[in-house]
């Protein structure tokens, strides 16, 4: 089977702070890294590193050509992959010392996807195959709409939170990801309990207390989650997102996966950066393996 990914893909842009900005705040960053990511690719590249086999789609900047090679190194083949002439997207990234994180995002190439490249790229995609989607690119309902027609699951994180961007494209997702603010919002929004909403099951994360598969009716699986000592949380959404598509696409059951991309983003936080930080299988077999030993 295959995962394909209309993903974003950014510049990071990473600032170590003693404490996130305030509001009208100036203060002097004690460290910076320039990295690949996005939550597209943070969710491709955890999909690989899972053992996935994966379909990219996505545009960045003719003028930024290093990303190109980011990507390869990364393991993300570049065949769907267009280069426009708006910029590539970026982020501006505070973390301060407990690994929390502030997030400002420019959208730029992720906003300039083509629907006839979208079509191109799931030409090849089967029925039961996956597609993940972020609310980070353009042309979301339409890819959704066309997996939707080959009989694929469809996977959406909801993230940045949008309620018209989420109405939109509901009706042609499968699966629904969402952490614990966001399914505030949401229920808040709709008025509807997650149960309640029309999707296969909603997946919430949430954080140090674990993650939840709610199926319609209220059928629930939670899982805790795995603790370790964090340095930077930013992407840890996206590695629990492309995991657990990747475990679920292997043939996992929804606990099975859950335990799976818990176990691969607690490894993610204990490292800096996103992307590069995805571990591989082997990684998160051996501490899912140590936690059974120690249960």
């Amino acid at each position: 089977m295959t995962v394909y990914n209309l993903g974003s893909i950014n510049i990071d842009h990473v600032y170590r702070v003693a404490h996130l900005p305030r509001a009208g705040e100036t203060m002097a960053a004690d460290d910076y890294l320039r990295t690949l990511g996005g939550k597209g690719a943070n969710q491709s590249v955890a999909a690989l590193r899972a053992g996935a086999r994966v379909v990219h789609v996505g545009a960045i900047g003719v003028s930024d050509g290093w990303t190109a090679a980011q990507l390869s190194a990364l393991g993300i083949d570049l065949g769907s992959i267009a280069r426009v002439e708006a910029p590539t997207g970026h982020a501006i990234i505070a973390v301060d010392p407990s690994g929390e994180n502030s997030i400002l995002i420019f959208p730029g190439a992720n906003r300039a996807q083509d629907e006839g490249a979208i079509e191109a790229a799931l030409s090849g995609a089967q029925a039961g195959d996956c597609l993940l989607l972020q609310n980070e690119t353009s042309h979301q309902v339409a890819a959704a709409k066309a997996a939707r027609a080959k009989h694929m699951r469809v996977f959406y994180s909801a993230a940045p939170f949008e309620i018209a961007a989420l109405d939109a494209v509901l009706p042609h997702v499968t699966h629904l990801l969402v952490n614990a603010v966001e399914a505030r919002e949401l229920s808040r929004a709709t008025g509807s309990a997650l149960a309640d909403l029309p999707v296969e099951a909603v997946i919430v994360t949430r954080g140090a207390e674990g993650a939840e598969w709610i199926e319609p009716g209220g059928e629930t699986v939670a899982v805790p989650a795995v603790e370790v000592e964090p340095v930077d949380t930013t992407g840890a959404g996206d590695c629990f997102a492309g995991s657990l598509v990747a475990a679920l696409d292997d043939g996992m059951t929804p606990d099975q996966a859950l335990r799976y991309a818990a176990a691969a983003a607690a490894i993610q936080v204990t490292r800096p950066g996103t992307s590069a930080a995805m571990p591989d299988r082997g990684e998160v077999e051996a501490l899912l393996a140590t936690q059974a030993q120690g249960a």
